[in-house]
């Protein structure tokens, strides 16, 4: 999904980086109370995320999310576009595995085995429309749809209850999808 030519050491750094970077004092990331795994399945359409160097120059964004053959772990397939709506189709393809059975809301991922990152879902539509996926020191966030455009009303609460729940919204950054 990204821009680099080797993916695989870019997704290394990045999964080393999130454990050594400092975050600031802050309340713990509280999760959703509760995930149906077969129905979070499928594809999502990122409407906004925080700026990350991983993303760079990334449009029409989309994860695509299956089980596994076993039903042990659940396969991610990050898509997008590169530089531009027309550009080149970049992708990235990884696994996640349930962390927390008692929620199911906290995943970790990994794009290079052993190094694994956390993938917290944070909010959802009780329809399974939306996801706000993060991670517990804040630096990632992710704004998902299951269609390429969200209500404006729908983003304007989510964005309301993010910055209530100690996200800095002004950061967000819209992801182009047509």
């Amino acid at each position: 999904m990204f821009r680099f030519v080797n993916l695989n050491i870019l997704i290394l750094v990045f999964f080393s980086a999130c454990a050594t970077v400092p975050s600031r004092e802050e309340p713990p990331l509280q999760v959703v109370g509760k995930v149906d795994i077969n129905k979070y399945l499928g594809r999502w359409y990122e409407i906004a995320r925080y700026p990350n160097w991983f993303q760079t120059d990334c449009y029409a964004v989309t994860a695509d999310y299956t089980l596994t053959e076993d039903g042990s772990s659940i396969k991610v397939v990050n898509r997008c576009k590169d530089r531009q709506l027309n550009g080149e189709m970049r992708k990235a393809v990884g696994m996640a595995h349930v962390h927390d059975s008692n929620t199911n809301a906290k995943l970790k991922v990994t794009f290079f085995w052993p190094f694994y990152g956390n993938y917290w879902i944070v909010d959802l539509g009780d329809d399974y429309e939306y996801a706000v996926v993060s991670e517990p020191k804040r630096q990632y966030l992710w704004v998902l749809s299951r269609k390429p455009t969200i209500d404006k009303l729908i983003y304007s609460k989510l964005l309301e209850s993010l910055a209530k729940r100690n996200f800095d919204v002004k950061l967000l950054k819209v992801t182009p999808q047509f």
